[in-house]
């Protein structure tokens, strides 16, 4: 097959969904792999790199049998190909994937890989994670003004900031690791029943609220819960939110809202210079005052509303990502091309639109306005 890479259309992104190492695998298995010139510069990937690993590299969009990007990608983005694989938003933007299957493109959305233990090494949403939730404490300890971990100087002891992490799935697991690793008093919260051991596992403190088991789909992501359950989240969080320096929330719902998990009267509650940084912001934000892609002042907290943290870390999550887009592509070809095939769970949970017509019934039904 001739696998194409796409240069990154969101200003500001430096990751790239190829590495070198990653083209270098496609070529020994016969396949051609096209990138664009200095596409991977800012995640540290050279030309040379690129060249010495078999790669191509084109100014133009030659017609591809696979085009990888990390995106969220639409049809504008990928040129002429049969297929696309990368980060496609399907529940978010729904008409953007009718695009795709109208231009008779094959469309395999990352966002959708089950989570299974033969799937674990395609599982872009948590290779992707495992960097934003490294990177929201990096951006919470700039913007606190104090340190994380106490010290013992000479001018007397400076006690350790207080972290809470609002979500316990791969973001907020690293955002908890990565806290205690500066030596911060961690606490964290989640409303399915697994979170407590797997809090406590990294040795935070598991702090008060409801935990439901109906709050947990298959495969381990969080679902939406009813309003009175909210509201009880909301007051048993209350006095943990007041107490600290510095929040982390990570909770999200695929295809809904972000749950509203601190409200404005609990962020007035908080001391001044405290700093929230809302990893939902895309998704309307954990925090009600929370505004995607700035930072919003209230009563001296500061609300950080950042859009893709993982971006900042472009080498690393480039190179994870590379691997989760190599895994899919590996497993999904036979005799030289991708096949979608019927009863490979994979293939068919991944794949949004396919033949003209869009396949994923959660698509469907935002289309037609039933979501």
């Amino acid at each position: 097959m001739l696998i194409r890479v796409v240069r990154e259309p969101r200003p500001g992104e430096r990751r790239v969904a190829l590495v070198p190492r990653g083209a270098a695998a496609l070529v020994t298995s016969g396949h051609r792999v096209v990138v664009p010139p200095g596409v991977g510069m800012d995640a540290g990937m050279t030309d040379e790199a690129y060249i010495a690993a078999g790669a191509e590299i084109s100014d133009g969009a030659p017609a591809a049998d696979v085009v990888v990007g990390v995106g969220p990608l639409t049809l504008d983005d990928v040129g002429p190909t049969k297929a696309v694989i990368g980060f496609l938003d399907p529940l978010g933007a729904p008409a953007e994937i009718a695009r795709f299957a109208e231009a008779g493109i094959t469309a395999l959305a990352l966002e959708l890989i089950p989570r299974s233990t033969l799937a674990q090494s395609m599982d872009a949403l948590s290779s992707q994670a495992t960097s934003a939730g490294y990177e929201a404490v990096l951006l919470g300890a700039f913007a606190l003004p104090r340190f994380l971990p106490m010290m013992m100087t000479a001018a007397g002891t400076v006690r350790p900031a207080r972290v809470l992490v609002l979500g316990a799935g791969v973001a907020g697991l690293q955002a908890i690791a990565t806290a205690r690793r500066l030596g911060a008093i961690v606490s964290g919260y989640d409303i399915r029943p697994a979170a407590r051991e797997q809090v406590e596992s990294l040795g935070a403190k598991f702090v008060g609220g409801p935990v439901v088991a109906a709050a947990e789909q298959a495969g381990g992501y969080a679902a939406e819960v009813d309003e009175e359950t909210r509201r009880q989240q909301q007051d048993a969080l209350a006095a943990a939110v007041a107490e600290s320096d510095l929040i982390i929330t990570t909770a999200q719902v695929q295809g809904r809202r972000a749950p509203l998990l601190i409200t404005a009267a609990m962020v007035s509650s908080m001391k001044p210079a405290s700093v929230i940084i809302d990893l939902a912001a895309p998704t309307g934000g954990n925090c009600e005052l929370t505004s995607p892609g700035e930072v919003v002042a209230h009563f001296g907290v500061a609300i950080h509303g950042p859009e893709d943290l993982a971006r900042n870390t472009a080498g690393d999550a480039s190179e994870m990502y590379s691997r989760n887009v190599l895994s899919l592509i590996t497993h999904l070809t036979h005799d030289g091309s991708l096949v979608i095939g019927p009863d490979d769970e994979i293939a068919t949970s991944t794949c949004v639109a396919r033949g003209g017509k869009v396949t994923d019934e959660r698509v469907l039904a935002a289309l037609e306005g039933r979501v």
